[in-house]
């Protein structure tokens, strides 16, 4: 989203731009353990147990804890496979060796080491919101319409008897055609150049030798950085199409869908972005469904990931208020 100053806009004094950010961006649906899924801060898996759906926990290690594998730490796209009963079917697969870019591509802060170099001005607190200029949202315009035309690729090649290793090699030839560099690649040492995240999970799946079926609810993540800004969408695929599901599948989709834009309608300068998160929870709640409090929408531009954190359940965290030049996503799940 941007928020820029109205110019004949029927929105009244506020004009919002949207990336075509046409996710139907996850809500849990307790009985079915499906989650129309997002992103946010780590990969995670929703956990269904008597119809309540559950979210993994930062726990401390201890003897009778959870642990995780290598010691590895916790984190976006970190490779480490948490030791927990899984609720759906769905397993890590064999991962495919880390795809190349090409040298003529310009490439973000962390492609090489996997650490992002936050800008030495950066922000110091959670209302420290930074507005955007002209020339930077008129660059995230074009991100975000060509991670969109990547993702429509992506998206065409989600098909029962498909992995989703594949079609993350549609992303990633696709991202570097555009002269793009897939900005999930080596964020914070994440091994693939998108997130296909299936049924259970949340978000953040990571692309292997799983093969798609008849009836998978799948979210595809695809985020662009080009010209020095990040472009960053999500779309939710009904593998086989709408009917492969049941009627409960699809009013989650749906409702996810909704959720996403009812957010979107409430997007005005002056407005606090706590306030997103009530309109969300609501609406998912009067049809039966519960967000997931593990994750949030999030500031974007040079950044891959900045403030203001956007929440997608009723809060009152001092996370800013809405002004000209702020550019966020706003996800939920």
């Amino acid at each position: 989203l941007f928020l820029a100053p109205s110019s004949g806009s029927s929105c009244g004094f506020t004009s919002i731009a949207v990336n075509r950010r046409l996710s139907t961006r996850g809500v849990c649906d307790g009985n079915t353990g499906f989650c129309a899924s997002s992103r946010g801060k780590e990969m995670s898996l929703a956990l269904q147990r008597r119809g309540t759906v559950l979210e993994m926990k930062k726990k401390r290690p201890s003897s009778s804890s959870s642990r995780t594998s290598g010691g590895a730490s916790r984190g976006f796209g970190r490779v480490a496979v948490p030791q927990f009963n899984y609720t759906g079917s769905i397993r890590p697969g064999v991962q495919s060796p880390r795809r190349v870019v090409p040298d003529s591509i310009t490439l973000p802060s962390y492609a090489k080491d996997g650490r992002p170099k936050p800008p030495l001005l950066g922000p110091k607190f959670p209302w420290d919101v930074r507005a955007r200029s002209e020339a930077e949202i008129a660059a995230m315009r074009i991100a975000g319409r060509v991670a969109r035309e990547v993702l429509d690729a992506g998206g065409r090649a989600i098909q029962p008897g498909v992995t989703t290793d594949e079609v993350d090699a549609v992303v990633h030839e696709e991202t570097i055609k555009k002269g793009g560099y897939p900005s999930p690649l080596n964020y914070h040492g994440f091994p693939k150049s998108c997130c296909t995240s299936v049924n259970e999970v949340v978000c953040h799946g990571i692309p292997d030798s799983t093969v798609l079926s008849k009836g998978d609810i799948v979210n595809l993540d695809v985020t662009v950085y080009i010209n020095g800004v990040h472009g960053d969408m999500s779309e939710m695929f009904i593998v086989g199409g709408a009917d492969s599901i049941d009627e409960r599948g699809r009013e989650l989709v749906k409702c996810t869908y909704e959720c996403l834009h009812l957010a979107i309608d409430q997007v005005q300068v002056g407005r606090p972005y706590s306030e997103l998160g009530a309109f969300i929870e609501k609406h998912a709640s009067e049809h039966g469904f519960s967000t997931v409090k593990n994750f949030c929408g999030h500031g974007i531009g040079s950044e891959f990931h900045t403030t203001p954190n956007v929440l997608h359940y009723k809060n009152d965290e001092p996370n800013g208020t809405m002004a000209v030049g702020h550019t966020f996503t706003i996800e939920p799940m």
